[in-house]
């Protein structure tokens, strides 16, 4: 999709074109069976993963790096992409897709909200409140990445 502005200089129509933000969420495991979620200050409200934008010029692991630290004042260790999350409806705010990352916390003790965090917490992953975004699901895909293959699981 693509749309027309003119140039601020000569005022020739520019083409630019209209793409999805690329974004990163975190799930941070605290095993055996904890998560930390954020609580939103900004619109869309609610519980989520901690999670953002990612600069012009970052990579998507340091921009999950980077956005663990602001809003839950953790410092992580990536150990790997649960998967991409792409559809059009998944943020009210845009069009964007997130590469999830899991990690876990070299300092649970000092987990605190900050940045666009109200708040952080730890939660155990069958009491879960309700989340923003798509986070239900992506939430749901981490259990099931857990258990899927390991004896007497289902």
């Amino acid at each position: 999709m693509s749309y027309y502005k003119p140039c601020p200089s000569c005022g020739e129509q520019i083409q630019f074109y209209k793409n999805p933000v690329p974004t990163v969420d975190i799930v941070i495991y605290s095993p055996p069976a904890r998560l930390v979620l954020i609580e939103r200050k900004n619109f869309p409200h609610g519980w989520a993963l901690p999670g953002g934008f990612v600069d012009y010029g970052e990579s998507a692991e340091l921009a999950a790096i980077r956005e663990a630290k602001e809003e839950t004042g953790l410092d992580v260790v990536l150990t790997g992409i649960l998967g991409v999350y792409s559809d059009p409806s998944r943020d009210p705010r845009s069009h964007t897709i997130s590469t999830v990352f899991t990690a876990y916390a070299l300092n649970l003790d000092q987990l605190q909200g900050g940045d666009d965090a109200s708040r952080a917490a730890l939660f155990h992953w069958d009491r879960l409140p309700e989340t923003a975004f798509d986070h239900d699901q992506i939430l749901l895909d981490f259990k099931l990445s857990q258990t899927r293959f390991r004896p007497g699981t289902r």
